[in-house]
C-alpha cells in the first residue's frame, strides 16, 4: 500500500498493491493494522454504498461532533471526482480542498477525516461508490456546504450536475459555523 500525503494535512490519497493476473485480480481493500501504521488509526462502525448515473453530484456533507465521521472512501465500479473541503476552524487550510479521481480501474482510495465536508461527482453511469464511516450516521448532526460556492472555487468539471434539492440549498461556506478545529 502507497500513502500519498496532500497539500491538507490529515487528508490521504491511498493506493493498494493490487495482484492480477488473466484470471482477474486481488488486492486488500482494508487492513486494520496497516491503516492504523499509515495514519488512519480510526475504528469503521458503517459502511455505506451508492449508485449513480453519469453527472450525479452528492455533497459536500458532514456531521457535526459528537457524530463526525471519517470516512474511507473508493470506487468499486465506474468513476467519480472525489472532493474534501477542510472545515475546521483554526486549520491553517480551512476552506482549501483536495480533489482526485477515484475509479473502479485505477482502485485508489481517499481517507477523509473528521473535519471534512464531503462531496463526489459521479463521470460514468453506473458507478458504485463505497465509504467506510468512523461514526453511526445520525440526521441530526448533519450539516452541508453549497456545492458550488465560489468562495470554494472548486471546478467540478461540469455545468449542470444532477443535484438534489437538498445540497442545491446548502448554506454558503461564509455562515459556516464549524464545530471543528485542530
Amino acid at each position: 500500500m502507497k500513502v500519498i500525503e496532500t497539500h491538507i494535512p490529515g487528508l490521504l490519497e491511498i493506493e493498494p498493491a493490487v495482484f492480477g493476473d488473466a484470471r482477474g485480480y486481488f488486492y486488500e481493500s482494508y487492513n486494520k493494522q496497516a491503516f492504523k501504521e499509515a495514519g488512519v488509526p480510526y475504528e469503521f462502525v458503517q459502511d455505506n454504498q451508492s449508485l449513480s448515473a453519469k453527472g450525479v453530484l452528492r455533497g459536500l456533507h458532514f456531521q457535526n461532533p459528537p457524530y463526525a465521521q471519517g470516512k474511507l472512501v473508493r470506487v468499486i465500479h465506474g468513476s467519480v471526482l472525489d472532493v474534501a473541503v477542510d472545515i475546521r476552524k483554526n486549520s491553517p487550510t480551512y476552506g482549501q480542498h483536495h480533489k482526485v479521481l477515484l475509479t473502479g480501474a485505477n482502485k485508489r482510495m481517499f481517507w477523509v477525516p473528521p473535519g471534512f465536508a464531503h462531496g463526489f461527482l459521479t463521470l460514468e453511469d453506473d458507478t458504485v461508490f463505497a465509504y467506510k464511516c468512523t461514526n453511526m450516521y445520525d440526521k441530526e448532526s448533519e450539516g452541508s456546504v453549497l456545492w458550488n460556492d465560489p468562495e470554494l472555487n472548486i471546478d467540478w468539471g461540469v455545468a449542470n450536475p444532477n443535484v438534489s434539492e437538498k445540497d442545491n440549498v446548502a448554506p454558503k461556506f461564509s455562515t459556516l459555523e464549524s464545530q471543528f478545529s485542530l
